[in-house]
């Protein structure tokens, strides 16, 4: 079986993440006020979401369960 090839990431996720939930909100604010709209709103909380519980599991402050 062959190894399957992963690309290698040049941006960390929170990074990625940002970068998505900006290109969203700028197609929000080209789409008409209607239900796309909100759709787009809302994928780009989910992804500022995201990005922010990323940071905070890998912050250094958060310990292990005993």
């Amino acid at each position: 079986m062959t190894e399957r090839q992963r690309p290698k990431q040049t941006q960390t996720l929170e990074e990625r993440l940002a970068l998505e939930a900006a290109r969203l909100r700028e197609q929000a604010q080209a789409a008409p006020p209607g239900i796309e709209r909100e759709h787009l709103l809302r994928r780009a909380r989910q992804c500022e979401t995201g990005s922010h519980m990323s940071e905070w599991l890998r912050s250094p402050g958060l310990q292990p369960p005993d």
